[in-house]
């Protein structure tokens, strides 16, 4: 890192999110995940709870860390009105991947930039998917696999959910976990990384 660049913090304890990171040649010098209530509030949508809960991230972070430019994003699966975040156990995983079979989703990652003078950026990107029609046999088999665990919407990309996509169009890398073009975007403009 150059020295006139203030150093970088990311805001997540995501080990998918540190690995994207690198493949754009960025390494934060700090990682310090925030523990915030991510809570939807009344009649929020799900673009809307994403783009929130970035910049509260980003806000959380900062505040332990005023000297830094602090990058955080969170991401949601909606379908129509309804959140799919994190399953809590595996019914409902099964839930979410029952409703998601066969039908069409977004999947949005709100990315924020924080800098030292206060200046908040930031993205919201929304990549849309449609799932194969899953049989019960298919959802069984991938939740007894356990990389449902963690994830928004109850599957990874990066994993075996991969097959069951028909249709994928946007960003790859956000529903990976970190939407890279704009991320890029967002630290070149703010004077982070170079060209």
């Amino acid at each position: 890192m150059a020295l006139d660049r203030p150093p970088l913090l990311l805001a997540s304890a995501s080990p998918r999110r540190l690995e994207l990171l690198a493949r754009i040649g960025v390494r934060p010098d700090r990682i310090a995940p925030t523990d915030i209530d991510e809570t939807p509030r009344k009649a929020e949508l799900p673009r809307q709870l994403a783009a929130r809960l970035a910049g509260a991230k980003a806000a959380a972070a900062a505040a332990a860390a005023p000297d830094a430019l602090v990058l955080a994003a969170d991401t949601v699966v909606g379908v129509g009105r309804r959140l799919l975040g994190k399953p809590a156990d595996a019914a409902e995983a099964v839930r979410f991947l029952t409703l998601l079979s066969g039908r069409r989703h977004h999947v949005y990652t709100g990315v924020a930039l924080l800098g030292p003078d206060g200046q908040l950026r930031t993205r919201l990107v929304d990549t849309i998917l449609t799932f194969q029609r899953l049989t019960a046999a298919q959802i069984e088999a991938y939740i007894a696999g356990d990389e449902w665990r963690g994830k928004a919407g109850g599957y990874a990309l990066q994993g075996s959910a991969e097959a069951f996509v028909r249709f994928l169009s946007g960003s790859h890398s956000n529903v990976v976990g970190l939407p890279l073009f704009e991320t890029a975007q967002l630290l070149r403009g703010a004077g982070w990384l170079r060209p």
